[in-house]
């Protein structure tokens, strides 16, 4: 056999790999396309159709089209119709759908039925292949295909298709579990099926019911998938509202799915059971009155959330619970109600990882009256520092930079949990992105402040930086984690904080999202940025220390106090408590935090009236040598003019 004739026979059998292939792997459903020429004046439509699960043939000559064989399950119909001679040729599509064992002929965009849906079919004949053809004629079927693929250019006057018998539910169970819009296959289907009533499935049950002008609402009774407990069935409540007003009667299905895989998303998870709810042909949002899913399910730990969520897939094509319509009402640890308006796809998203707290309104309480009570002293201690005699001292301009680093980040925190809960979605994502800055930039600045007391205590002779540039420190580089996390679009947004004990009373605020993202953009941000400065600020609190430890006035207790207090607010070194928020005093010293961080603005306001005050005291003393100015410089401790030259140096 020479090359090319080799060449011939390995394409014709890669054609027919190819071809078998496709006869395997196309949809349970058949679609069998083409062009009927004719050349009669009353062309007419000829069908014998039997139960069984043989052949179906496909044939035309020049006055008849004619569907006959034995591929339905219950349907046996025959008869002949007339169709429309205007159109030369006529287009058609015979449609063979074995689940609802429907068969449908469309003519020239017209649908005309041949077998009725007779419900859902467990055993159906289903995967019809070409079984051969007949050679080419003058009339016939011209450009044949099946599913798109053609099957032969030529007029052929009959096509015969192999059918083979299967589970028909298994098999579109199957398939939907593969399938992004997997849901909507199963509603759609069961709809179509024409069914009132319960429909089972194996991957989903189903209630059909009829909205008519009476309709004042209704509790719906699930099906009772097997081996699911009764107690363990979810209930509906249909409102009086949910009937289209333009119509008088209309349809609803309500689906239970005891297969979440078609739902599940990466991040968190549902619980196993889902609802669908839909209205057919319409679209359902704005209820004046909700639709009410109550869910049963074994007890949710107490560290994890259970919110009602909901799945709109005209929306999102791929998976994605919003909050958004449904209100949670919890009544137990084993039972959740939700109150949706609109219709679509309900479940219980339960949180991986929640952000839970005990003792949520204890601390809530203390750190908003912490700041605020900061805020008030971080405005008087500006203006006190701008009123100073040398306002235009280097000490003077860090200190300035940190209060109002301060000041923003404590009214930010105190409106954050009312921008949640009454802004808008935006609003909130710019909120979260804002006090995200104002926390780095007064990170930032403290860090400013060790940077800048290590000069003024060890590099004496050397030149301080220009003013600006710690400015941009502070200010300017926090910008750009800030505006590049704002980009990515899912960092910032609504977080919700739980009491451990309970989920009646959650608190929301605007911040960093609970997501696997997010928390990688704190721990390299916010977290990272937090240990330098801790780090940094308890190293230079030991050298500050070592330095003026030798002094006689160290031996007051008070004194040596003060100094190191006063210090760790100016170095951000108590915010290092946030490392030790574990084990056994893990609670105690959240507390501590809550309480002395909160209120960070307000110390450093105390202690600059306490150098005021001593300040104050030394330029009263007739001799000038006294403790006074050396106390003074325990609890400044980073201006080198103070070490170098102790007597009578203004207040920094």
């Amino acid at each position: 056999m020479g090359p090319v004739a080799m060449g011939t026979v390995q394409m014709f059998v890669l054609l027919t790999a190819l071809w078998g292939h496709v006869a395997v792997e196309t949809d349970r459903d058949f679609r069998m396309c083409g062009v009927w020429r004719h050349n009669h004046e009353r062309p007419k439509l000829l069908y014998r159709l039997t139960p069984g699960c043989d052949i179906i043939t496909i044939s035309a000559n020049g006055s008849t089209l004619t569907v006959q064989g034995s591929i339905t399950a219950q349907c046996s119909n025959q008869s002949s119709w007339p169709l429309d001679s205007s159109q030369v040729p006529l287009h058609f599509c015979v449609i063979w759908e074995p689940l609802l064992d429907m068969l449908t002929l469309q003519v020239n965009g017209v649908n005309i039925t041949l077998c009725h849906a007779r419900g859902l079919q467990s055993s159906c004949c289903t995967h019809l292949s070409a079984k051969g053809q007949s050679k080419p004629s003058m009339y016939g079927i011209q450009d044949a295909s099946v599913h798109g693929d053609p099957l032969s250019p030529k007029t052929i006057a009959e096509y015969s298709f192999q059918g083979d018998k299967a589970n028909c539910m298994q098999e579109f169970c199957g398939k939907v579990e593969q399938e992004p819009s997997g849901a909507n296959m199963i509603e759609e289907a069961v709809l179509k099926s024409g069914v009132m009533g319960r429909v089972h499935l194996p991957c989903a049950q189903s209630t059909v019911m009829e909205l008519k002008e009476d309709f004042t609402g209704h509790n719906v009774t699930l099906p009772v998938p097997r081996g699911v407990p009764p107690n363990r069935i979810p209930s509906v409540h249909l409102p009086a509202g949910l009937r289209p007003a333009q119509r008088k009667t209309a349809k609803v299905v309500c689906t239970y799915f005891t297969n979440s895989t078609l739902f599940q998303m990466s991040s968190n998870k549902i619980l196993e059971d889902v609802v669908g709810i839909s209205v057919e042909n319409e679209i359902i949002t704005d209820l004046p009155h909700p639709v009410i899913i109550t869910f049963r399910h074994s007890g949710i730990m107490k560290t994890h959330t259970a919110t009602c969520v909901s799945w709109d897939t005209r929306t999102d094509p791929e998976v994605r619970w919003r909050e958004e319509g449904c209100v949670t009402v919890s009544r137990g640890a084993q039972e959740t109600q939700c109150q949706c308006y609109h219709l679509t796809y309900f479940a219980i998203l339960v949180q991986v990882n929640p952000t839970t707290l005990r003792h949520l309104e204890a601390l809530t309480f203390i750190t908003a009256v912490g700041c605020a009570l900061s805020a008030v002293s971080c405005l008087v201690l500006f203006v006190f520092l701008c009123r100073q005699k040398r306002g235009s001292d280097q000490s003077s301009l860090m200190h300035r930079g940190l209060v109002v680093s301060l000041f923003f980040l404590c009214v930010l925190f105190v409106l954050t949990g009312t921008v949640a809960n009454v802004g808008h979605e935006r609003v909130c994502h710019f909120m979260g992105a804002l006090l995200h800055y104002m926390l780095l930039s007064s990170l930032c600045w403290m860090g400013v402040e060790v940077l800048h007391t290590f000069q003024m205590v060890y590099m004496v002779f050397s030149l301080s930086p220009k003013p600006w540039i710690w400015y941009l420190v502070g200010f300017g580089v926090p910008v750009v984690p800030v505006v590049i996390l704002a980009c990515m679009g899912n960092i910032y947004g609504q977080r919700t904080i739980t009491e451990t004990d309970g989920v009646e009373n959650p608190y929301h605020m605007c911040w960093m999202l609970d997501s696997q993202a997010a928390l990688v953009a704190h721990c390299i941000t916010t977290v990272g940025l937090l240990a330098a400065v801790v780090t940094s600020g308890f190293v230079m609190l030991f050298l500050v220390i070592r330095v003026i430890h030798h002094r006689p006035e160290w031996r007051n207790k008070r004194v040596a106090f003060l100094s190191i207090w006063g210090l760790s607010c100016l170095f951000g070194s108590t915010w290092g408590l946030t490392f030790f928020s574990f084990g056994p005093l893990s609670e105690t010293v959240l507390f501590l935090f809550c309480i002395i961080n909160s209120l960070q603005g307000f110390f450093l306001m105390l202690r600059f009236y306490v150098l005021a005050r001593m300040q104050k005291r030394s330029k009263n003393i007739s001799d000038g040598t006294s403790s006074g100015s050396t106390r003074q410089h325990m609890l400044q401790g980073q201006d080198k003019r103070e070490l170098a030259t102790p007597e009578d140096e203004p207040v920094t």
